[in-house]
């Protein structure tokens, strides 16, 4: 089979090298597609390939009408809004992600937006220290746990909400159930998001909710831009100058926030939640373990398409 690993954002060399050590061994034979210029060059590489490695790159219906035979796209990541779902599954494509292995980069870079917000993003301005204060965490998947175990052994008390989760499991995996979602940002100092781009978490995330937060409380987003409603977090900002927001992912009014909120707003210049090493690594050799496992054997373990 032939398997194209496409990536405008490229995988780490070292990354790359195992993929391809991976795919060869198992008898298959591996294309290499990194820094496109868009999805024409995407089309043209794909036509002939039976499997797909991507990370945040877009897989539309019209990239599945330009590849005719294959059978199986990797998204080496959690997420996968990248990849149209129902244009795949139209093509008898199976799609998979790789739940778990970018999970401790992304949950390190949410403690360190904590502190780079709480440090007044290092100016010499007098900051303040995270250890005391209450971090509430929407959704306690992978990521979430890693994030509220990483804030308890720096002294801060954690609260979650999860609407997959019951209580109990909350409270197993180290966290106070918050009651509600205006329970969680209404009495935490910190809410950092891990929530996916549905339907229904799109724009879900806005004045309401930010607006009812505590007095100098920051909102850390290491998820999609997408799931906030950038009009309200700007009133919500605006009407709260104690507020402070930190994202993975910037928004579409981010010139205006930073004109307008200087030192209290930041976004990454790029998106860099997985944007490790290790990271790069796990989940690329997850993504060709998976490939491997289902030519060989058919498992969709993964599969999130139906």
């Amino acid at each position: 089979m032939k398997i194209l690993i496409a990536t405008q954002k490229p995988f780490a060399a070292a990354a790359v090298a195992g993929i391809k050590e991976i795919l060869s061994k198992a008898g298959h034979e591996v294309a290499l597609l990194e820094k496109y210029a868009g999805e024409d060059e995407l089309k043209a590489a794909v036509a002939d390939a039976q499997a797909l490695i991507v990370r945040s790159d877009k897989v539309t219906a019209t990239v599945l009408d330009a590849a005719p035979g294959l059978k199986i796209v990797v998204r080496a990541g959690a997420g996968f809004d990248n990849v149209d779902l129902a244009a795949a599954t139209a093509h008898g494509v199976v799609v998979m992600n790789t739940p778990g292995q970018n999970s401790n980069a992304v949950a390190e870079l949410a403690i360190a937006m904590m502190i780079y917000m709480a440090r007044t993003q290092f100016t010499p301005a007098t900051g303040s220290e995270i250890q005391g204060k209450t971090l509430g965490i929407q959704a306690f998947g992978n990521v979430g746990r890693l994030v509220g175990a990483k804030a308890e052994a720096l002294g801060m008390k954690v609260k979650a909400i999860d609407p997959f989760l019951p209580a109990e499991k909350i409270i197993e995996g180290g966290a106070e159930p918050a009651k509600d979602l205006a329970d969680l940002y209404s009495s935490c100092d910190y809410v950092s998001i891990h929530i996916p781009a549905t339907p229904e978490t799109i724009g879900s995330i806005g004045y309401e909710l930010v607006s009812g937060m505590p007095k100098g409380a920051t909102l850390v987003n290491t998820a999609r831009k997408e799931v906030i409603d950038e009009a309200g977090l700007f009133r919500a900002l605006q009407e709260r100058p104690d507020l402070k927001y930190i994202t993975d992912v910037a928004p579409d009014n981010y010139a205006a926030m930073q004109e307008a909120f200087g030192l209290r707003v930041f976004a990454t210049p790029k998106k860099m939640g997985a944007q490790t090493a290790e990271a790069n690594m796990n989940a690329g050799l997850a993504a060709a373990r998976q490939i491997v496992d289902y030519f060989a054997t058919g498992n969709t373990r993964f599969q999130v398409n139906k």
